[in-house]
């Protein structure tokens, strides 16, 4: 059987670079593809068999542009005209796309931007459709930008049931539709504002990420501007797991195949850098009833790094993430010890792992 290797997409403020590890710890680098363009989205859709990578880098001047690659990134596609665009009857224009994400039909793609707002796929992305329910819902006009605009950064679909979709909003929170985008309830009850004059609200909370466990379809963990949470009841109700963490903010979050959940406390509201100028990842392999510092391989010392929403991932037992000064890490070992594979890159602003 034929070593697997495990892809990378790092998106960076000046570019996409692209990792690959053929088994042997050895990585190559490619890129970087779109230099100066800022790319905070990226997406590796092996579904059907294909190969199709997607990126989206944004120039500040002219906006944001969706692109695929068929030949693992040898070349990208130019289309006349942009693939996601805001319609002319919403009066806004796109700021940026922060999330590309598989639906449960092969042939769909989800993408989530700012200002808010969903579009949809169901033919492999040649024709995209501004989802009019999210849209259109009571709430937008009292949801308010977060410091990254007023983004939908992340969308959690269910492999086996294409009308269940959860999504997050800075700042609004969580919004899931369980009928495929005709109506979106809210569900961030337990999550708190603190920055709020009622501090927890129906909506308002500045959620920063969102995951669902891999094996337990019902249970979902969620980052918070403060406030580290679970859900057990499919992302409806929240309860805190912040027991045993340095700080409850941060940004990036990821499961692993074997169920432990990882995150990257920082020291908020103002400094927004690693506690104690200590690089630690934090691992959870109980659902956030305790947590562990890893440290093996990552500096303890004057190391003040700052870890974006979609700059953590998984793949397998295997963790990756990047960091604003350009350093990507890894680990084999489900975070027991880990490796900078790159140090010098561009401010990282999301990584994606795949095992192909």
């Amino acid at each position: 059987m034929p070593q697997k290797e495990i892809l990378l997409l790092a998106g960076t403020a000046k570019g996409l670079f692209i990792l690959r590890d053929g088994g042997v710890g050895k990585w190559s680098i490619d890129g970087p593809h779109f230099a100066g363009l800022a790319v905070y989205a990226a997406f590796f859709d092996q579904r059907k068999g294909r190969n199709e990578m997607w990126a989206a880098p944004a120039s500040w001047h002219f906006g944001a542009e969706l692109r695929k690659s068929t030949d693992m990134g040898a070349t990208w596609d130019n289309p006349d005209n942009r693939r996601i665009k805001m319609p002319a009857a919403t009066k806004k224009s796109l700021e940026n796309i922060w999330q590309i994400a598989p639906g449960a039909d092969a042939d769909s793609l989800y993408v989530g931007v700012a200002p808010a707002a969903l579009f949809e796929s169901h033919d492999r992305g040649d024709t995209w459709n501004l989802n009019k329910g999210l849209w259109s819902h009571p709430h937008r006009k009292k949801w308010n930008p977060g410091f990254g605009g007023l983004c939908l950064h992340t969308i959690v679909t269910d492999p086996k049931n294409a009308n269940d979709i959860k999504i997050a909003i800075s700042t609004g929170g969580v919004y899931q539709t369980v009928d495929g985008g005709q109506k979106w309830n809210v569900t961030n009850t337990g999550v708190k504002a603190y920055f709020m004059p009622n501090q927890y609200p129906e909506f308002g909370q500045c959620v920063h990420k969102i995951a669902r466990h891999p094996r337990k379809k019902k249970t979902f963990f969620l980052q918070n501007h403060h406030g580290v949470y679970r859900s057990d009841d499919g992302a409806t109700t929240w309860k805190e797991i912040e027991d045993g963490l340095p700080s409850n903010f941060g940004f990036g979050l990821t499961v692993s195949d074997a169920g432990s959940v990882f995150i990257v406390p920082l020291q908020a509201d103002a400094q927004r850098f690693t506690c104690e100028g200590k690089l630690r990842v934090y691992r959870s392999r109980d659902e956030g009833k305790s947590w562990q510092p890893l440290t093996k391989g990552l500096p303890q010392k004057n190391a003040y790094e700052v870890i974006l929403r979609d700059a953590v991932a998984s793949t397998g037992n295997n963790i990756f993430f990047g960091t604003k000064n350009g350093k990507l890490f890894g680990s084999s070992n489900d975070g027991d010890s880990w490796k900078m594979i790159e140090g010098s890159l561009p401010e990282i602003c999301c990584v994606k792992a795949y095992t192909i």
